[in-house]
């Protein structure tokens, strides 16, 4: 059963490939006359994509980089010795900027696929019915709404039908493209890699070109590596070798196939292998029912992805939901959720057509990728404790590949490439200044907070009353006395007979199993407590600080909990350590993230917020 939810979950986008892959090399802006010599050269490349990126690097090598079972661009991330992701307090490392480029990347992903895989499935209208050429677009656009307004509601109910429908798209796309080869049986000639050296030799610049249409068949073996915690790495692969892999060849060789002798078929090759008539519409539907299928899954990557990057420092807070109370990993994110669906509806009223927004999609697939490659050899070399030449041989033969599909799509920057550059962009900026930001923060809270003994020693003569109650003091170091406790018993001289000093930490793993909290009594009724979530946990603490408080005094009850939280109001200036834009813009991001109060489960009602003005 693992298999059969991977094939609905994880390989969505790649399974509904073909629908515009082969399409982009022979009819696309950049692509090449169907002749028969690039006929059989695009779909030769096409191929070894398949084999080498997918089979060999993702599905061989990669997936045994995993976090305790988690994959990802993150994930890879987080294997990498914390020295190296952060030199000092506002200096992240090449390899850190690297990754968070990569990650911001997958979001301008987010945008493209979903549009072009739905449109590029409702197109199949004009070949079964011309006269519905004009539906196209408002029938996009339609989907792709009631798309993202479902999402609030979770996808786990549909995820139950997910795999079955994957299962029969691929299926018939594998029948369509063996009944296409009965007729042309030469097609199977191009599995032969001899056809894309022959192809280089003959079209020389074109065919590199053409590499930015051939690197839309790999699309989604980014998400099959992201996604391997949910289903393990055996289910994928197997699911892989044996479903997947198979159908997509006989599928590409069969759309060949029939543009051999139908060379004004390379339009729109796939639905032209469906009998004509209205045999045409159920394919449609299927093509369109699979094509959302694939835009769901990225869309829940998409979730994940910004929740990993929140963890682990490197993204606002935003308000995360829970969908389903069985499942801690399906989650909504509101505000990526319409910003993904505004922008999906945006490309497809300006591009109107999948070949179009063709040219916009795959470099941030292959920036991804080769940053993927470059973040695995520091890994290689400090995790698995590679030799340096056995790491730069592995990740030299992929970054032949990686670089290559990247070189010939950033020739489609003028076409449409610039969108997914321009979004990646502005998260990268985004990302990179809070990461900066919440650094230098720690080190100014660190360089105000007060050792533990010493305050230890003055509270008595600074206290003059002690009131009953618990009081959570939130904190970043679980070794001094932060800065906020220290103004609240400056200036109102008085403290709550109980204070737990709290500290959230997440860890480099996925997941904490077992013992999530300690607890350290330190004197004059202060308690040290730190709580550990994994990354991929959204953490909630007022459970946990209400049992500890029971633990403590018996006659405590949830509701007496008093939270005491910093409010800081950050001033960008010209004498700060970030500069006077980055300053402000890490400012506004500040007042904008989601509130502590309810990121930290904790209720509204008892929090008192104390304010700060900082100047980085």
């Amino acid at each position: 059963m693992a298999v059969v939810g991977a094939l609905g979950v994880v390989f969505g986008d790649i399974a509904t490939s073909p629908l515009y892959a082969l399409q982009d090399c022979l009819a696309g802006p950049h692509g090449v006359a169907p002749r028969p010599s690039n006929v059989f050269g695009a779909i030769s490349l096409i191929v070894w994509s398949l084999f080498v990126v997918v089979t060999v690097k993702y599905l061989a090598v990669l997936m045994r980089a995993d976090n305790k079972g988690e994959g990802g661009i993150m994930a890879l991330l987080a294997l990498l010795p914390r020295a190296s992701r952060e030199r000092a307090p506002g200096k992240l490392g090449v390899t850190t900027i690297l990754v968070i480029g990569g990650a911001a990347l997958l979001f301008g992903d987010g945008i493209i696929t979903p549009a072009i895989s739905v449109l590029s499935a409702v197109e199949g209208l004009e070949v079964v019915a011309p006269r519905l050429e004009v539906v196209v677009v408002p029938v996009t656009i339609a989907i792709l709404i009631g798309l993202f307004a479902v999402q609030r509601r979770g996808s786990g109910g549909l995820g139950n039908w997910f795999g079955p429908i994957m299962i029969l798209w691929l299926t018939t796309a594998m029948i369509l493209g063996v009944i296409h080869i009965a007729d042309r049986p030469e097609i199977v000639t191009a599995l032969s890699p001899h056809h894309a050296v022959l192809f280089f030799r003959d079209e020389g610049f074109h065919a590199f070109r053409v590499l930015g249409g051939v690197v839309l068949s790999v699309t989604g073996a980014e998400a099959l590596y992201a996604d391997m915690g949910h289903f393990g790495r055996r289910p994928i692969q197997l699911g892989w070798l044996f479903v997947v892999l198979p159908a997509l060849v006989l599928n590409y060789l069969g759309q060949g196939a029939l543009i051999l002798g139908n060379p004004e078929l390379a339009k729109q090759p796939f639905y032209a292998l469906v009998p004509s008539g209205s045999w045409g519409y159920p394919f449609v539907v299927l093509g369109t029912v699979a094509t959302i299928i694939a835009s769901q899954a990225l869309i829940t990557g998409v979730f994940s992805l910004v929740r990993q990057s929140i963890q682990l420092g490197y993204f606002p807070r935003l308000r995360i939901e829970h969908t389903a109370m069985e499942s801690a990993g399906q989650i909504y994110v509101p505000f990526m959720n319409w910003f993904l669906g505004i922008s999906c509806v945006l490309l497809v009223l300006f591009f109107e057509r999948s070949n179009k927004l063709a040219a916009a999609y795959g470099l941030a697939v292959s920036g991804t990728m080769t940053i993927t490659s470059i973040a695995f050899f520091r890994v290689a070399r400090s995790h698995f404790e590679w030799s340096t030449a056995k790491a730069a041989a592995v990740v030299g033969a992929f970054l032949v590949f990686d670089v290559a599909f990247l070189g010939a799509n950033m020739l489609k920057i003028f076409d449409g490439g610039y969108v997914p550059l321009l979004v990646g962009s502005a998260f990268l900026i985004v990302m990179v200044v809070w990461a900066r930001g919440r650094s230098f923060l720690g080190a100014y809270f660190r360089a105000r907070s007060e050792p533990t003994e010493a305050f230890l020693r003055s509270l008595p003569a600074q206290l003059h009353a002690r009131t009953r109650g618990i009081g959570v003091v939130m904190t970043a170091s679980p070794e001094s006395i932060p800065p906020v406790l220290l103004r609240i018993v400056g200036r109102f001289r008085t403290l709550q007979e109980t204070v737990l000093l709290t500290t959230v930490v997440t860890e480099e793993t996925p997941y904490v199993y077992g013992e999530r909290a300690t607890v350290n009594a330190i004197g004059a009724g202060l308690h040290r407590v730190v709580i550990r979530f994994g990354f991929m946990e959204t953490p909630q603490i007022h459970p946990t600080l209400a049992a500890i408080a029971a633990g403590i005094d018996p006659r405590a009850k949830p509701e007496d909990l008093t939270y005491v939280l910093g409010l800081e109001r950050f001033l960008g200036g010209r004498g700060g350590q970030m500069g006077a834009t980055a300053e402000k813009l890490f400012s506004f991001l500040s007042r904008n993230a989601y509130n502590p109060t309810d990121y930290y489960g904790v209720p509204a009602g008892q929090v008192v917020e104390l304010g700060a003005r900082i100047d980085l």
